[in-house]
């Protein structure tokens, strides 16, 4: 009799394990708010996930530098493979911020809050109400509305993605070096 309470009080515990893990798991949508930011630093978790926790976009830590990161979209069970990067792939350093605002998108500051790269080309006139970080690994701006005033597919680096479309007269860039 003490065994079939122990092992219902065992099974009761791992069930409520399950069930809180994917309530956690259920609340990442990928929605990014107007305000929220991110900071490049050293100790990781400066990335938001895509609903899946396919993609991460955020700052990544160079391998070969402690103080230089790129704002960049990557595989988030691969980290090393960047799929898409902003500021012409320049880094920047400990400190720099992401700031996601309501006329210009994202927009890239230094420590000392010198701006060095922003999503300024947003379409339309409406303001941004959110952004998003697809499954697919497309970071989208859009109004509230939903309409998509701004996507990175929309801007290729040096990766297509499955669902990415390349525009007609479309260029692939790549950054200057790894480092």
């Amino acid at each position: 009799m003490a065994g079939l309470t122990s092992l219902s009080c065992i099974l009761s515990c791992f069930i409520l394990v399950l069930l809180q893990s994917s309530a956690v798991a259920a609340q990442n949508t990928g929605k990014i708010t107007v305000g929220q930011s991110l900071t490049a630093a050293t100790n990781g978790g400066s990335s938001w996930l895509s609903p899946s926790g396919d993609f991460a976009f955020g700052f990544h830590q160079l391998n070969n530098s402690l103080d230089r990161f790129l704002l960049a979209l990557w595989y988030a069970k691969i980290p090393d493979t960047i799929v898409w990067h902003a500021n012409e792939g320049y880094p920047v350093p400990q400190g720099s911020t992401v700031t996601l605002t309501a006329q210009q998108g994202l927009v890239l500051a230094d420590r000392q809050g010198n701006q060095l790269w922003s999503t300024s080309d947003v379409s339309g006139t409406a303001d941004i109400s959110y952004g998003l970080v697809n499954d697919t690994g497309n970071f989208v701006l859009k109004s509230g509305s939903g309409d998509v005033l701004w996507e990175s597919f929309k801007h290729p680096t040096d990766t297509l993605l499955p669902k990415q479309i390349m525009d007609r007269g479309g260029e692939i860039t790549s950054r200057r070096s790894k480092t």
